[in-house]
């Protein structure tokens, strides 16, 4: 059956693997990113990949929590439901790490942004849907104080923890709706593979994009993952397995669900 797919960060790396691997096989993509000529670049470029799917561009900058907003109003304006949101979009370095609201960026994309985007989107998903959440195998306790922007840390620390966080929430988002809402599921695509993020941070080629894009779409399309919702999948191992203890703490799940919260109400005063 056709499938309706939000992938966001989808101009490059896993995101457009990935895009182009579930347009391919006949599904609707609706491309996301924080480039216009770029995102006008890709959609040409993979219309002509089309079989039966159609193809969506949506711009928005995810370290801007207005931007999340808007963007969750244009796909609910334009769609009375879809299927799949794929939240694919992270940051790892970059030369301002501070945003506009004097939090950390890495928070911000990798955390903040795709837990607001869920929430607004969750009732075009409903009970049959899936929230797709790349994690990391780089996962370390997180700093309530770094996450609301008081402490400043290094890259990796910032991306470890960030990457924690939203395994997190989407433990602890999962456990809470329960049947009532989509299956949240938080993916490891695979350690080091080739994308821009892990070039510019670690200076190597990495591995193959494709693995990486061949695990989410399996998650979103899959019969295999309707019922794993809360569930870790790390395919470095190819296989369920338990996240970080932190991320099995509902105690801790729950702190940093109200942290979030927080710098959400905060920055959207």
């Amino acid at each position: 059956m056709q499938k309706t797919i939000l992938v966001t960060g989808s101009t490059d790396g896993i995101g457009l693997e990935t895009a182009r691997m579930l347009l391919s096989l006949g599904h609707n993509v609706l491309l996301h990113g924080r480039s216009p000529a770029k995102l006008e670049k890709v959609e040409r470029t993979l219309s002509t990949l089309q079989d039966g799917g159609r193809v969506e561009s949506y711009v928005s900058d995810l370290s801007r929590v207005a931007d999340v907003e808007a963007l969750a109003k244009c796909v609910t304006e334009k769609h009375e439901k879809f299927d799949v949101l794929i939240n694919n979009a992270g940051v790892f370095k970059t030369p301002d790490p501070i945003t506009q609201d004097g939090l950390d960026v890495r928070f911000v994309v990798n955390t903040i942004a795709p837990y607001l985007l869920t929430q607004r989107l969750m009732p075009l998903l409903g009970a049959s849907g899936r929230v797709i959440n790349l994690s990391s195998a780089a996962q370390s306790p997180v700093d309530p104080e770094a996450l609301v922007g008081r402490v400043r840390l290094s890259d990796s620390a910032a991306y470890a923890q960030s990457k924690l966080a939203l395994t997190m929430w989407s433990r602890y988002m999962a456990l809470s709706i329960k049947d009532d809402g989509p299956a949240i599921i938080a993916v490891n695509p695979r350690s080091m593979l080739g994308s821009k993020m892990v070039k510019e941070a670690y200076g190597v080629a990495g591995g193959d994009l494709r693995i990486g894009a061949e695990i989410l779409t399996r998650v979103a399309l899959s019969d295999e993952f309707a019922t794993a919702s809360g569930q870790y999948f790390d395919n470095d191992i190819g296989q369920f397995t338990s996240p970080h203890p932190d991320a099995l703490n509902p105690q801790k799940c729950e702190e940093i669900v109200r942290v979030i919260e927080a710098v959400l109400a905060e920055t959207t005063q």
